[in-house]
């Protein structure tokens, strides 16, 4: 499973009505896009702990998880309309975002003689 993962800052100067419109834009993304397994929007969560959080530069009030089968089916969703209406809305709409995908492997097994295999390389390396 490929992981497609968003994190976005909206514009600080973004109205009510502005920020509904660009969230609701984001749901609806995944209609229509067969290569989508799953798409999920958080919005983020602080804990005040002392640590990671205080030592963020960047905030980013949500995250886009798009799911997907393998590589080929990233790439027709990162090709599809549906796609660059996002592109276009993130332009418009955030002060910042970045955009990562990630090969992801189940390792939460409890069986003890999966505990110490290793994570396996599922792509090539860079």
């Amino acid at each position: 499973m490929i992981a497609h993962v968003v994190l976005l800052q909206p514009r600080a100067d973004l109205t009510d009505a502005q920020r509904d419109a660009a969230l609701a834009s984001l749901r609806a993304a995944a209609t229509g896009v067969p290569e989508i397994r799953s798409i999920r929007l958080g919005r983020r969560v602080r804990h005040g702990l002392p640590g990671y959080e205080q030592s963020m530069q960047q905030d980013f009030e949500f995250a886009l998880i798009v799911e997907v089968d393998d590589v080929a089916a990233l790439k027709r969703y990162l090709q599809a309309p549906a796609h660059a209406a996002l592109g276009d809305l993130f332009y418009r709409a955030t002060s910042a975002a970045l955009a990562y995908d990630y090969a992801f492997e189940d390792v939460s097994t409890t069986e003890a003689e999966d505990q110490n295999r290793p994570i396996t390389r599922t792509t090539p390396a860079p």
